[in-house]
């Protein structure tokens, strides 16, 4: 994406509202391809019924998802209200729809032989992503600050929705996280000593606390080996791991287990969910565990942890006989 003033004046806007980065990157994103698509239109030359073609466009011929549709939509209304000033009224345009697809879960037993596979550092994020529920970025973004091992509990920040949640921490775990924790303190110190130059931060707070960079609770659970640019301050810090570092060893693990499904990381928050409800967990609860907004989302899961246990096959009530695949 080239330089631009005016995308530049949108990122001013976003980095005021505190929006994370993700959101900055997907929001320039959008706006630059709305623009693109109406020939680089200024947008205060366009109205709702450019929005509408654009949002048909990706319904239509690109077959985008809802959810990715409604990030679109989302980008470019806050483009309007909240860089231009400029608020859409109604739009009508042709909503994005895919049928259900139910995810991929696995069984105990497949999480058994995948962690079996599995170890060190990796090996832990994916119990955390199990035993927890946590999408790989709340994983990843996880600080010491939000790890409480005494009282078992674990917070996620700033969740899908910029949401905060409290899961529990499996006590099978507890072990190795404080023996990983132990490890990264005497880590930090010694980074201390040799001029660390701080963990990069959320919204204002360096600047609102300029020494908080460098203290142990804000460091990220899983940092990266070496510190690298902020790509919005420019300044030295250091960040998380990237999420390859535990996606390419879980490819790996399903392989090397022998698992004949499309597993990923994301998998095994599948199965958390799914097993929970398998367990006979209230579906609320689940809801709140995952992160939910609406219980609707959860529902998917009922399709896969209840239909073995609700039908049984007519074809086990006949009478047993021989069955030869090959004569």
């Amino acid at each position: 994406m080239k330089k631009s003033p005016f995308l530049d004046r949108v990122r001013d806007v976003i980095r005021v509202r505190h929006l994370s980065y993700q959101t900055e990157k997907s929001y320039l994103d959008w706006i630059y391809r709305f623009i693109v698509f109406h020939n680089k239109q200024h947008p205060t030359a366009l109205h709702e019924s450019h929005l509408a073609a654009f949002l048909t466009f990706l319904a239509r011929e690109r077959k985008v998802s809802p959810s990715t549709q409604n990030q679109a939509l989302q980008a470019i209304l806050f483009l309007y209200r909240d860089v231009l000033q400029k608020p859409l009224e109604r739009i009508d345009f042709l909503r994005s729809s895919r049928p259900l697809r139910l995810p991929v879960v696995l069984s105990k037993e497949e999480v058994r032989r995948l962690f079996n596979e599995l170890k060190g550092e990796p090996r832990l994020m994916a119990s955390l992503l199990y035993g927890c529920g946590l999408r790989l970025a709340e994983c990843l973004t996880l600080r010491v600050k939000d790890v409480d091992v005494e009282r078992r509990t674990l917070t996620v920040r700033a969740g899908k929705g910029d949401k905060d949640r409290n899961v529990a921490l499996p006590l099978s775990i507890l072990e190795a996280l404080n023996a990983h924790l132990s490890l990264l303190k005497l880590k930090h110190q010694s980074w201390l000593k040799d001029g660390f130059c701080g963990v990069a931060l959320p919204d204002g707070i360096d600047r609102k606390y300029p020494k908080a960079r460098l203290q142990w609770t804000w460091m990220f659970v899983f940092p990266s080996e070496h510190p690298s640019m902020d790509p919005r301050s420019g300044q030295c810090r250091l960040f998380h791991r990237s999420e390859s570092f535990l996606q390419r060893p879980i490819k790996d693990a399903v392989h090397r287990a022998g698992i004949p499904k499309p597993a990923s990381c994301h998998t095994l928050r599948h199965s958390f969910a799914t097993h929970l409800l398998e367990k006979g967990y209230n579906i609320r609860i689940v809801q709140e565990l995952l992160g939910h907004r609406d219980v609707r989302t959860t529902m998917v899961y009922t399709h896969v942890s209840h239909l073995p246990k609700a039908v049984t096959s007519p074809l086990d009530d006949l009478p047993p006989t021989p069955l030869q695949v090959h004569s």
